[in-house]
């Protein structure tokens, strides 16, 4: 149990360093203010400060006056706060993160204008372990297609939006080349991250969090977050036409394959939209039994690229051979040869763009069956962001973490 309730730096007014040389006072050296400066936080190498409570810097005397204060973490984080307008007292807006070291400039001036100078270095209390918020980057690190979004996985809900503006101004992502992007909350423990567009080709992608340490909300901070380092390859996309039977693959926007297929039948209409390639089996068992077909089948599928968690698939169907560039026929799924679904099966990994147009089936679920994030409209994706201040110019929130305190 913390016995701090107040951070306090007191500033006394009495004598200066600097004396009365004569000229202007701030042309000499600040004086060291450690003589009239007391810290009332917490004494000792054992006690550490409630990160609950304000940080609060206050100046005695009636001769001498707070002109500035600046307090960082080791990360470089600024503390937010407000400065009275007559330059007695200064106090933190923004809560302090646990488990941290700060480091507290106080800037002062006596009754003459002579500049006077402090630091200070304190540590907060770190969270218990049952107060942590953890949070699990994805996907691993590897090689992906243009279309892979960023996940994070909460490991407790956040419905609140302002908790939630804290944990999402804390992940932070980056691609190399640089690219426009933004987080949408999918729900209270997810969210997902993907570019305006697709990521560029043969980019480099750097997700890491700011979050140790910072209250998310009552009782709930922020735990370490492994970083997160993936790189895309070319851009694949596979186009199917429901309609007209046939797929065609693209590279880097140019054609490179044009094959006959058949979709879903009547009653299992392959899903329309845009899909991402969720990974690639050599071989599949597909039973009637798996998704509930009335009709019983039972077949061993070669070259099978997974497109939906529900088992939607890209694979080889030599058993309709006669249908493909013909007819609909599967349970839903893309079939075709087996040599084109090889070479389908070698081309594209996981990340990999698979659109379906022209079919009778109903869209791609936006989330919850695989990635179908890329069906949401950019404008309708960044209102999932707890960062948007406002719709109309789409414009995030001011971080507030990052106001400088500054001088009246």
């Amino acid at each position: 149990m913390l016995s701090c309730t107040l951070l306090v730096v007191a500033l006394g007014a009495g004598t200066t360093a600097c004396g009365d040389g004569g000229g202007d006072p701030l042309s000499v050296a600040p004086y060291d203010a450690a003589s009239q400066v007391a810290f009332n936080g917490p004494g000792g190498s054992d006690r550490k400060a409630d990160p609950d409570k304000p940080l609060e810097v206050t100046a005695r005397g009636r001769d001498g006056r707070i002109t500035d204060v600046t307090a960082t973490d080791a990360t470089g984080r600024y503390v937010a706060g407000e400065l009275s307008a007559d330059g007695t007292r200064w106090r933190s807006t923004a809560p302090l993160a646990a488990g941290a070291r700060y480091t507290v400039r106080v800037s002062t001036e006596d009754g003459k204008g002579s500049p006077g100078r402090k630091v200070l270095t304190f540590d907060t209390a770190a969270p218990s372990a049952k107060e942590l918020l953890k949070v699990t980057l994805g996907p691993a690190a590897g090689k992906y297609g243009v279309g892979q979004p960023v996940t994070a996985k909460l490991g407790a809900p956040v419905k609140d939006k302002k908790a939630r503006a804290v944990v999402e101004r804390a992940l932070k992502v980056r691609s190399e080349p640089a690219t426009q992007g933004s987080w949408h909350w999918v729900d209270d423990t997810t969210l997902h991250y993907r570019p305006k567009e697709y990521w560029p080709a043969n980019a480099t992608v750097h997700v890491h969090s700011t979050l140790e340490g910072v209250k998310v909300a009552d009782r709930l901070r922020g735990a370490a977050v492994a970083p997160l380092r993936f790189t895309t390859g070319d851009k694949i996309v596979a186009v199917t036409d429901a309609a007209a039977h046939w797929m065609k693959v693209y590279r880097n926007d140019k054609e490179i394959h044009s094959m006959p297929v058949t979709t879903g039948r009547p009653g299992y209409a392959t899903r329309n939209g845009i899909k991402v390639v969720l990974g690639k089996e050599h071989v599949v068992r597909m039973t009637s039994r798996s998704i509930g077909a009335a009709d019983f089948y039972d077949k061993m599928v070669y070259y099978a690229t997974r497109v939906t968690d529900s088992g939607e698939y890209v694979h080889a169907a030599p058993w309709s051979a006669g249908s493909h560039g013909v007819a609909n026929t599967s349970h839903g799924c893309t079939g075709m040869s087996t040599g084109n679904a090889a070479w389908f099966f070698q081309t594209v990994r996981p990340g990999d763009l698979v659109q379906v147009v022209n079919s009778a089936g109903a869209g791609m679920d936006h989330f919850g069956n695989g990635y179908g994030d890329w069906n949401v409209p950019w404008a309708a994706w960044r209102k999932g962001s707890a960062l948007l201040a406002d719709p109309r110019t789409g414009r995030d929130a001011p971080d507030p973490a990052r106001l400088r305190p500054r001088p009246a």
